[in-house]
């Protein structure tokens, strides 16, 4: 099949059934464009001529053209998933990509914090304030169920099952999820709501569950000045965002054995490439624990 339909139906699936806003479909588009562009280029039309020798060619030309090692193994990710798509369309037989290696420092590992690091932090917030209690809960639940920070400010009341211990979650794309959150951020997010939000609200009627002025939502830098008030009197010196906590979550969980697919379903992650990056900083910590601990490390 030629490549520029082969690109077009993948770019398709991407919009109608991984439903991807916009900036990250045009990222794929970008990225299949400079592909095809090169196959089409070396005489390789259609995607049954594509063999692995062609796409390690392809990937040392994005290096020769100057691109940066992260820019490359983005590339290559979205290539993983073209290929892993047609594969389950029964288009091609079999997969040329899979024995490629991402570019070894072409994976920007993110910050992350310790278990001891994050429990710290969770301790600091005086919950006998209101307000306090609020940003408590917040931070339980962004680690508990690894939200990204737009998805915790946007909460609704209705989005948290306690009987059952999930959360709803409206991700990119307006994707819906269902997150477990564990016992912690459930009783810290009950007690919000039974007695802090009632508080701050004053009777005024709002459908958030976060809830700030006048029962608006907090804003994204309302909440990241939150967590760098709380970081500096915790005594944390990493460079810690509300996203941090998200790389900690997935961490943390592969780090106790939790398997990638489950991760990168309780993410939302269209792509297990994007989700594959957690298993390199878990390697890492687990190199950095052997030569630390080990007699001969």
């Amino acid at each position: 099949m030629n490549l520029d339909k082969i690109s077009d139906l993948y770019a398709k699936h991407l919009l109608l059934e991984k439903g991807l806003a916009a900036n990250s479909l045009e990222s794929y588009r970008h990225d299949l464009f400079v592909f095809v562009d090169f196959m089409v280029k070396n005489g390789l039309e259609n995607i049954e001529n594509v063999d692995t020798a062609a796409i390690i060619a392809w990937l040392i030309n994005l290096k020769n053209g100057g691109l940066a090692a992260r820019s490359r193994a983005r590339h290559l990710i979205t290539i993983r998933g073209l290929f892993k798509f047609l594969l389950q369309e029964e288009i091609i037989k079999t997969d040329p990509v899979k024995i490629v290696d991402i570019p070894k420092t072409g994976l920007y590992l993110p910050e992350v914090m310790s278990v001891e690091e994050v429990e710290k932090l969770l301790s600091i917030p005086d919950t006998t304030i209101p307000r306090e209690l609020r940003n408590s809960a917040m931070v339980e639940i962004l680690y508990g169920a690894g939200l990204r920070v737009s998805e915790l400010i946007n909460m609704k009341v209705q989005d948290i099952n306690f009987d059952a211990g999930f959360v709803r979650v409206f991700g990119k794309g307006s994707n819906e999820r269902v997150v477990p959150v564990g016992s912690h951020a459930k009783d810290r997010t009950l007690e919000w709501i039974k007695t802090g939000r009632p508080q701050l609200l004053k009777n005024i009627a709002s459908k958030y569950l976060f809830v700030a002025r006048a029962g608006k939502p907090m804003t994204r830098q309302g909440f990241w000045k939150i967590i760098k008030l709380y970081c500096l009197k915790a005594g944390i010196h990493k460079n810690i965002t509300p996203h941090t906590f998200r790389h900690s979550f997935a961490t943390h969980l592969i780090e106790g054995g939790a398997d990638l697919r489950s991760v990168q379903t309780m993410l939302g992650h269209a792509d297990i490439g994007t989700t594959q990056i957690y298993t390199h900083i878990s390697k890492a910590h687990l190199l950095e624990m052997h030569k630390k601990f080990h007699p001969r490390g």
